[in-house]
């Protein structure tokens, strides 16, 4: 991915501090903000997406089963017949 180069205004002080964060983390400001950038854009869209399906909250309830026989052949099987269907 391509980086990006660019100015914002924080003060000093607040700066100053998140840059010794950032070394006492072991990594340089710039990824470490890059990370926090990216954690707050994931919980505006889940905020966002929570707001569409409703304030119900879904959870899928299955139980894990032990596959019967070979599950290779059976995938190779149904990507076979995808392919057919689609040809």
């Amino acid at each position: 991915m391509a980086r990006k180069k660019t100015s914002i205004y924080v003060d000093e002080e607040v700066w100053e501090e998140f840059k010794r964060y950032a070394v006492a983390k072991g990594v340089d400001a710039s990824s470490l903000l890059e990370e926090i950038i990216r954690e707050e854009l994931l919980s505006y869209f889940d905020d966002v997406l929570s707001n569409i399906a409703g304030p119900e909250d879904y959870q899928i309830n299955f139980e894990p089963v032990e596959p019967k026989g070979d599950v290779s052949a059976l995938i190779r099987e149904m990507r076979d017949e995808r392919a057919r269907s689609l040809s």
